[in-house]
């Protein structure tokens, strides 16, 4: 069985600099690195998590 994983578009809107340490890894952990730079990860709790801690810094798109 197949099944294909859903995505979850995350976009940084706001600079990891200057942030707490536990925020700036969780953007690190989610695959960004630049400001407005746009990335495709898998639709887990893991990653719901790390986006509702740092949600004030994201765009999410579904």
């Amino acid at each position: 069985m197949s099944k294909k994983a859903k995505q979850i578009a995350v976009t940084l809107i706001k600079s990891r600099y200057g942030r707490k340490p536990g925020h700036a890894e969780c953007v690190a952990g989610l695959g960004l690195r630049r400001m407005h730079q746009t990335v495709a990860v898998v639709d887990t709790p893991e990653n719901r998590g790390m986006i509702a801690k740092v949600s004030y810094m994201l765009k999410v798109e579904e």
